[in-house]
């Protein structure tokens, strides 16, 4: 398939690159495309395992570097040692990537990332670390939006990978000034896994907030469960939790662990 012209050329410009796979679509994608582009000997995947990356990712990572035949290293990006990022202020994410970056810059000079251009709009404190550690962002350069990112993984024959809802860190999904624990984010993840067995690859997230646990579901799937199928879900999501703590179960909204204080 034909990578489009910009892309292309950021893709092979840099003398090499390290793609920062987080096992997303815009990371996978960029890594197929660099793959494509550079051949597999000119790119290096790396990929942050810690206790907020999802084991589903760090597993869909492991598998596309063996299919794609690319040299992955896998990393702890220190994180969980900084005091910043433990406290959960609203700029966590900022302190996340900069200590990520930072390990990515020493396996490799240039770093890219899968940012795309509806990325630019959001608040992301992410992207000032990003900028302050040199990374790429060929998607945004080729001024290529989530949906363009779509489009080309199935034209790269990606298949579901495609179709992957957004799936920010576990972390995200902790409300803003409660302490980032690894032990909260092992029940997210067990809840998240839970329920996509049940109901396929939905958009869905479990929050920690401060009145306890919250499931936000797809709000056409919310709106389509029954009272007794919802009912069930929250029987489920109890089992799962098993600290106490109030369960409830709402549609999805985006950002709602986000608070200014």
């Amino acid at each position: 398939m034909t990578i489009p012209a910009a892309l292309h050329a950021a893709l092979a410009r840099p003398p090499s690159l390290t793609i920062a796979l987080s096992g997303g679509i815009d990371s996978l994608t960029l890594s197929a495309g660099a793959a494509k582009v550079r051949g597999a000997a000119g790119v290096t995947l790396c990929h942050a395992v810690s206790p907020a990356v999802p084991a589903a990712a760090t597993a869909r990572v492991k598998d596309f570097a063996a299919v794609w035949d690319l040299p992955l290293k896998l990393v702890d990006a220190g994180e969980f040692a900084d005091p910043a990022y433990r406290a959960n202020p609203v700029n966590r994410c900022y302190f996340c990537k900069s200590n990520l970056y930072g390990t990515l810059a020493r396996m490799g000079p240039l770093v890219a990332a899968g940012t795309n251009t509806d990325d630019l709009s959001d608040y992301r404190p992410g992207l000032q670390a990003a900028a302050e550690h040199g990374v790429l962002h060929p998607f945004v350069e080729a001024q290529m939006s989530k949906s363009d990112v779509r489009t080309l993984a199935r034209a790269l024959g990606l298949g579901d990978l495609a179709e992957l809802p957004a799936a920010p860190c576990l972390a995200s999904r902790i409300e803003t000034g409660l302490r980032v624990e690894p032990a909260d984010l092992a029940v997210i993840d067990r809840v998240e896994t839970l329920l996509r067995e049940v109901m396929g690859n939905i958009t869905l997230r479990c929050r920690r907030l401060r009145g306890g646990w919250v499931v936000e579901l797809d709000p056409l799937v919310y709106e389509g469960l029954s009272a007794q199928k919802r009912a069930a879900i929250l029987t489920q999501v109890r089992r799962a939790t098993d600290d106490g703590r109030a369960v409830d179960l709402r549609a999805y909204s985006r950002g709602s662990a986000f608070v200014h204080h």
